[in-house]
């Protein structure tokens, strides 16, 4: 049997594959109100979620309802991860009833493996290392602005994060540059980069946030602590407290530059309401983006 195919760090992916997923989810995006589909009629996703989500759930959900298929959702208290039973084992069970797992976890080496032991695809949906599916949606997004990729400056002011090394991942092969600006702390680690190789040329680092944005067509942030870092929430905010996304940075980018953030936020932290409610913000877009950038992904690993 051949070896499935899985989206678990978007480096699965080819520039030109990359470039069609995005052109699928246009045309999902544009085609949704002529209603539902078949094409996964038949296809059964589980999704296996270590961590709660509620864009992230409710958008697979919707997204394999919509074109034909179901999902199960499996919280932590029905799989438990490498506790109630290997993660090995849970791929081999899984890959014996189901088409496809999406999996929603901690260490990126879970959802590696889940990989490894499964013979369906495996959607990583969220580790703390990188967060594929909402980079995707988020380049989408950046599209669907600007009418294009190449050339564009993304800055992501705040924590060198999972969401931040994915759309890093993607900076190189769709022609974008991506500067971080963040405590020094908080940057990039060198063993990531690393791992970009020749597209490392595409990021930068800066711990000025009026550097970062002086010549943006985006400004991204993040909460400043994620799930699983809450007990340094304190520290964090008292590292992060000079990089808030509030009308004083936006006023230093050009007027062009649009805002964006992946939700939850925390309002009054990373960002201030006049800037999530303004006319600038994306975030909105972003959220629905998730939808159609998934069901991409769904038809090319599953259909």
């Amino acid at each position: 049997m051949p070896s499935p195919r899985h989206f678990i760090t978007l480096r699965e992916f080819s520039p030109a594959e990359l470039v069609g997923l995005l052109r699928d989810a246009a045309r999902l995006k544009r085609t949704r109100a002529r209603g539902p589909r078949t094409d996964l009629a038949g296809r059964t996703l589980a999704m296996v979620f270590d961590k709660m989500s509620a864009r992230t759930r409710v958008s697979f959900e919707v997204a394999m309802t919509e074109l034909g298929g179901h999902s199960i959702y499996l919280d932590r208290a029905q799989i438990r991860l490498g506790e109630r039973e290997s993660v090995a084992d849970v791929g081999r069970v899984l890959s014996r009833y189901v088409h496809g797992i999406a999996v929603r976890t901690g260490p990126q080496a879970v959802a590696e493996a889940l990989a490894a032991h499964s013979t369906v695809p495996v959607i990583n949906a969220l580790t703390d290392d990188l967060h594929p599916c909402q980079a995707l949606a988020d380049v989408f997004t950046l599209q669907e602005r600007f009418g294009r990729l190449r050339g564009l400056r993304l800055a992501f002011v705040g924590d060198g994060n999972n969401v931040a090394r994915s759309l890093a991942i993607l900076a190189r092969p769709l022609g974008f540059s991506l500067v971080l600006a963040s405590p020094p702390a908080y940057r990039f680690p060198a063993a990531f980069l690393a791992t970009l190789g020749r597209g490392a040329g595409a990021i930068s680092w800066v711990e000025d946030p009026a550097r970062a944005v002086r010549d943006a067509d985006a400004v991204y942030t993040d909460t400043w602590t994620s799930m699983g870092q809450e007990d340094e929430a304190a520290k964090r905010r008292l590292a992060f407290r000079a990089y808030q996304v509030n009308p004083r940075l936006m006023a230093l980018s050009p007027k062009r530059a649009i805002f964006m953030h992946c939700l939850p936020a925390h309002r009054g932290e990373e960002v201030t309401d006049d800037v999530i409610d303004s006319a600038r913000s994306a975030v909105w877009d972003q959220a629905e983006n998730r939808l159609h950038a998934q069901k991409a992904v769904l038809l090319k690993l599953l259909s």
